[in-house]
């Protein structure tokens, strides 16, 4: 028997490229089903969802302007990492969820298959969504789809990886950048994710990962005025309270929807990826 003393883990935040501890201070324990210690994750603060909002905003011009091809590469690139890190997510999707073995193998491929079903998408979505209007007079009239900003995303709390990934790839391939604040009961697998983030070609800012209670940190993002979208998939019970606090500057809001987000299995449509474009109508004189 082995006399040897585990590492107890406690785990940052992941803002603006970086890892910081909570500005709080505070921590909380992360236990399996079964009530057996696994780590401390940080309780994320007000001032962490500001702070966030503000790396995102400062990372929403460079990624909005690179190349729809460039973005579905980095994604991409992110599915190659979470591949090579295969048997550790496996083994927290256990842990957090209270999956089998082999039913945590197969929502890992599904995970690691929706970032590049998303990632085929980048250069896609403009030819679906956009269009070519015709119009009376010697004009081309473009509608093209522009990233709406900053968005907000409450991460789904009974899939902490593939109900993650569902929400944080779909905003962020058409040129947002994200806050994302993590299943408060099942953390550790979007705690690795950040890791990944943060050794792939993810722009520093682009994804930023808080983890804590929604209750707390959740209406801080719906009220906050630099936040262009919400998606309150992960806080069913606070849905009317966030979507009164996001009316003030008329943030987009993707409504909790206890069908469309009951399994996370089910191949996704477009409605993600449309949730956090607007329309850019662009005229111009032929031959000029």
């Amino acid at each position: 028997m082995s006399d040897r003393i585990p590492v107890r883990k406690t785990y940052k935040l992941y803002i603006g490229g970086a890892f910081p501890r909570s500005e709080s201070g505070r921590t909380y324990e992360v236990t399996d089903r079964k009530g057996t210690f696994l780590a401390n994750a940080a309780l994320g603060s007000r001032k962490d969802a500001r702070d966030a909002v503000v790396a995102a905003r400062k990372a929403f011009p460079g990624w909005s302007a690179a190349t729809a091809y460039n973005r579905g590469q980095v994604l991409y690139r992110v599915a190659e990492l979470l591949e090579g890190r295969r048997a550790q997510f496996v083994d927290e999707v256990v842990a957090g969820e209270g999956l089998s073995a082999r039913r945590a193998e197969a929502v890992i491929d599904e995970t690691i298959d929706r970032w590049v079903w998303y990632a085929g998408w980048s250069d896609k979505i403009a030819a679906i969504h956009g269009s070519s209007n015709p119009v009376a007079g010697p004009y081309f009239d473009f509608s093209v789809p522009e990233p709406t900003g900053v968005v907000a995303v409450l991460a789904p709390q009974g899939s902490s990886l593939l109900g993650l990934v569902s929400v944080i790839a779909p905003a962020v391939v058409t040129g947002n950048t994200v806050v994302v604040l993590a299943s408060e009961q099942a953390p550790l697998p979007a705690i690795s994710l950040s890791e990944v983030l943060a050794t792939s070609d993810v722009p520093a800012g682009v994804v930023n990962l808080l983890t804590g209670r929604a209750a707390e940190v959740a209406p801080w993002l719906a009220s906050h005025m630099d936040v262009n979208a919400i998606d309150l998939t992960g806080a069913p019970e606070q849905a009317l309270e966030l979507e009164v606090a996001s009316a003030d500057n008329l943030k987009r809001v993707l409504r909790p929807d206890a069908a469309r987000d009951a399994d996370w299995t089910i191949p996704p449509g477009l409605e993600r990826l449309l949730a956090y474009l607007e329309t850019k109508t662009v005229w111009h004189p032929i031959g000029v």
